[in-house]
């Protein structure tokens, strides 16, 4: 089935495989065209292909390398013409372990890699596009962003930083731009592995939806905060899932 053409651009960060991947891919089932970062070329040289490289090109370099920001949004532009989406996705989470034995270099990278990428990446495609054309950008957060999330404390505080920086964003760019975060549960991804291999139906079981999100879920929300059914919506946090959350309750 041929798609239509949106008219529209995206730029995914981190997508040459998992919730980037399965973002780029709705965004593109929908007829926008699309750049894709990731830090591994042949990775994103197969996501690409497998996206199409007529709608989408790739460029690889690290998230928090300011050149790299600047150079894949020129891409993008040369390409396009046009940014009007960010999906900020990429991220780390190179340490397990309490908050009491944090590594504070560690808690400096995820920062760096997880939250200030983000702000640089939204720096620079107002600067090249949406402060003048309008937009949307979504940050892809975590639920370990809005709740207590034991041994992974440095993901979840860089997590509730992009949350924060989503509302800042969202007051400063309006009214042109809308921005909005997601914050997914565990997603079946190689980046989640460790938090459900071997015990993916016990780690489901406590899904009252039954099943671990997949990164065609992520997909799905991505593409309504970056859609006109949203128009009226910024500086939310979209919390995706399976309904965990539900069990928080006493009783």
């Amino acid at each position: 089935m041929t798609v239509q053409d949106s008219g529209k651009a995206a730029l995914v960060t981190g997508a040459s495989r998992g919730i980037g991947y399965g973002v780029a891919e709705a965004l593109v089932a929908r007829g926008d065209r699309v750049c894709i970062t990731g830090r591994n070329e042949d990775a994103l040289k197969e996501a690409v292909e497998k996206l199409g490289s007529d709608r989408v090109i790739g460029v690889a370099g690290k998230a928090h390398d300011e050149a790299h920001q600047a150079i894949a949004v020129e891409r993008a532009m040369e390409a396009f013409g046009r940014v009007d989406f960010l999906i900020n996705n990429a991220g780390t989470n190179p340490v397990f372990g309490p908050m009491a034995e944090l590594d504070l270099n560690v808690a400096r990278k995820v920062f760096e890699t997880n939250v200030i990428s983000a702000l640089g990446f939204a720096q620079q495609t107002w600067k090249a596009w949406m402060s003048e054309n309008g937009g949307a950008i979504v940050n892809i957060a975590s639920v370990a962003g809005v709740s207590p999330s034991p041994f992974i404390g440095a993901y979840g505080m860089s997590k509730a930083a992009m949350v924060n920086l989503s509302l800042q964003l969202a007051h400063e760019f309006a009214p042109k731009v809308r921005v909005n975060s997601i914050a997914p549960a565990v997603v079946k991804t190689q980046f989640a592995k460790a938090l459900y291999e071997g015990r993916e139906e016990e780690a489901a079981a406590a899904y009252p939806l039954g099943r671990l999100g997949v990164p065609e879920d992520i997909g799905g929300a991505a593409a309504f905060l970056t859609s006109s059914q949203s128009d009226w919506v910024t500086g939310q946090t979209l919390v995706v899932d399976g309904g965990i959350f539900l069990n928080a309750g006493v009783g």
